[in-house]
């Protein structure tokens, strides 16, 4: 059982405020010139401006009055994952992409069914639904473990971020996801995480962003660390791992040193966990 933080009513007032700016802050609609997207006839995204103007003179890229619909006449499988692929290519080259990661994610439709593969780098600019995977790690004694990201990561360099937190790649069950990111970035077995609470969805990101639309679920669940467990980063993507009392975490989460993904993990994490004195 995760153990209750005990916060004066000054903090859990706080944390309620930051929750709702947060949850605030993250709940866009898509820029007005985005259209919604169809791949292989199901409806899945909202494809950015600067995407429709790459695929403008594109014959896969067909117009409907209500939206933009690519690969109408391929089904999912290997061949629609095909042409996905060099179509994210041609974006690439278009400049269309911010990155380039050689990691594919899962495309799903509006009731949540996976049927196809596109390269990450793509994602945002198709405005498709992503599932992102946090682990809130506790000390016995109650207090948090944090990771810094490095200064190479090219988003959000050098913040605070929550012990674990990546997206769940095409193939993975978010089970998985989670054991293989907590693996990755901060060397956990899977014993390690065998106290872990059932995963739960807190919220759904949706954030304009420069290369295009961040909808994402953000799935989390918590555990409490043995006191011989050391947490180590194995990926090279954190600069430093620590604990942290739930009131430094608040006054870190005050002063903006958190992602704002992370920020609202680590929230709904005090909150749903914190008795009041």
């Amino acid at each position: 059982m995760i153990p209750a933080p005990v916060l004066p009513a000054a903090a859990i007032e706080t944390l309620q405020r930051l929750q709702q700016r947060y949850q605030q802050q993250s709940a866009s609609s898509p820029v007005p010139a985005s259209r919604p997207l169809r791949i292989a006839g199901r409806l899945c995204g909202w494809l950015d401006p600067a995407a429709q103007a790459a695929l403008a003179d594109n014959p896969v890229c067909v117009r409907h009055d209500d939206g933009l619909e690519l690969f109408h006449d391929i089904p999912p499988g290997p061949a629609l994952d095909a042409a996905l692929a060099a179509l994210a290519l041609k974006l690439r080259d278009a400049g269309c992409l911010r990155t380039w990661r050689d990691e594919t994610l899962p495309v799903t439709d509006a009731s949540g069914q996976v049927f196809a593969a596109l390269e990450r780098g793509a994602v945002r600019p198709f405005g498709l639904l992503t599932f992102a995977l946090h682990l809130n790690a506790w000390t016995p004694e109650g207090n948090l473990w944090i990771a810094q990201r490095a200064l190479t990561k090219s988003t959000d360099p050098g913040m605070w971020d929550t012990l674990v937190g990546g997206l769940a790649a095409y193939g993975e069950s978010m089970e998985t996801a989670l054991l293989r990111e907590s693996a990755e970035e901060a060397g956990l077995a899977p014993a390690d995480l065998n106290s872990r609470s059932p995963l739960r969805t807190i919220w759904r990101v949706r954030s304009r962003l420069p290369e295009g639309y961040q909808l994402e679920d953000i799935i989390v669940s918590d555990c409490i660390l043995s006191p011989d467990v050391r947490p180590a980063n194995q990926d090279g993507e954190v600069m430093a791992i620590r604990t942290a009392s739930p009131l430094e975490v608040t006054a870190m989460l005050e002063a903006g040193d958190f992602t704002q993904e992370a920020a609202l993990v680590l929230v709904e994490g005090l909150l749903h966990y914190s008795q009041a004195t």
